[in-house]
């Protein structure tokens, strides 16, 4: 009953248990494809480079723009925020080198949720002063994280989101937007409210052992000792970002755990930065290489479906082989379960396709008990009989 146990934890019952609710109740079975399953190496995405900005200084981080500039990205994106004026030349020498970029993306930052409105209220940019106006796409990696500095899983994130002004879209979006609109459109056309975020890539871990289909990217160091191939940067989209100080740095500000995570249970570092999720978003939509999911109604319908077979088939056991019911049931549910969580997992493996069976899982695993309680208890408290037995003492 494994399978029930950890499908009960996305109904988060195990979340009393901390901390063994917060180890398993992220886990997911679809988990198990993204790093069980699937082949590994997966191809590298040439389209994409990451360049490490560490804690760089403005004046310094401009001219790492600089020189990245000089060899003809098709586009660079800042996964940085800028809030206010820090000093007035390292602000000029980044305002100026932001500037001379031609097909730049800025992370902006949506603020206060309006669940009234389903919106936000407010698109909070970089200051002026620091960064040109231009496009910009909002760089929120949204998870279930009560505390933003524990077990952020981020599995899906929203295409757009509306303001009180207008419907503004994801950093990643319109990044992609820029070396391929018609794949973006083909993406949004999908109309799809949030997005299960097709895992496939990473950078190095911080010993250089941990490999899963890189991403190609530079250190902080080695832009300024020009240690990359000039070629590597031509009609790419270049993403700056968070990396750690360095490669080999082991903290884990701006980490977050997702399905990669080789330890898809009972996770102990978070495995992949914020930057290098969006590389990832890029990639899937540049791709086109989507994954699906199961609406609501679809699977309360399995539910109903199977509870109902479940039920009648019980009932059949239960009038004409009483003494085998306990046995046959437990066997029958054990079954129907590993084989949800097989067809689940082979699905999303298979087709992209993701079923959302916990509902029906759960019915499943209570269809016997509570055949027997409405046997053994509801029906003779509607019966005289039953009543009489109930309350009669026997000597």
């Amino acid at each position: 009953m494994i399978g029930f146990i950890l499908n009960l934890s996305v109904l988060g019952i195990f979340n009393v248990f901390d901390p063994i609710g917060d180890a398993i109740s992220d886990v997911e079975f679809t988990d198990i494809v993204f790093s069980e399953i699937r082949e590994s190496p997966v191809r590298e995405d040439s389209n994409i480079v990451i360049v490490n900005i560490g804690k760089l200084e403005r004046a310094q981080l401009a001219m790492q723009i600089n020189i990245i500039n000089q060899f003809g990205p098709k586009a660079i994106g800042i996964d940085s925020f800028f809030s206010f004026p820090k000093d007035s030349a390292g602000d000029a020498a980044l305002y100026n080198a932001l500037s001379s970029v031609d097909n730049l993306v800025m992370a902006s930052q949506l603020m206060e949720y309006n669940e009234t409105y389903n919106r936000f209220d407010s698109l909070k940019k970089s200051f002026s002063w620091v960064a040109p106006p231009g496009n910009s796409g909002f760089a929120n990696l949204f998870t279930n994280a009560a505390e933003q500095d524990r077990f952020k899983v981020c599995r899906t994130f929203p295409p757009g989101m509306k303001t009180k002004e207008d419907t503004v879209y994801a950093f990643a979006v319109e990044l992609a937007r820029i070396l391929s609109p018609e794949k973006t459109e083909r993406f949004l056309a999908r109309r799809n409210e949030e997005e299960i975020i097709n895992y496939k890539r990473n950078i190095l871990s911080y010993d250089m052992s941990q490999i899963s289909g890189q991403y190609t990217a530079i250190d902080v160091q080695d832009v300024f000792q020009l240690n990359f191939e000039p070629r590597i940067i031509k009609d790419k989209i270049v993403l700056f970002g968070f990396l750690g100080e360095d490669f080999y740095d082991k903290s884990w500000k701006d980490k977050f755990y997702t399905p990669l995570n080789v330890n898809y249970a009972g996770r102990s570092n978070p495995d992949m930065y914020g930057v290098v999720i969006h590389a990832n978003i890029i990639s899937m939509i540049l791709d086109e290489d989507y994954l699906y999911q199961q609406s609501r109604w679809a699977s309360i319908m399995w539910a109903i479906i199977l509870c109902v077979i479940n039920v009648y088939g019980f009932m059949i056991i239960y009038h004409r082989l009483p003494q085998w019911y306990d046995g046959l049931t437990k066997t029958i549910q054990l079954i129907e379960i590993l084989l949800l969580l097989f067809v689940t997992v082979m699905s999303f493996h298979w087709f992209n396709y993701k079923l959302e069976l916990t509902l029906a899982t759960a019915v499943i695993a209570l269809a016997g008990d509570s055949l027997e309680v409405y046997k053994g208890l509801i029906m003779n408290l509607f019966t005289k009989k039953g009543r009489k037995n109930i309350f009669r003492i026997q000597n």
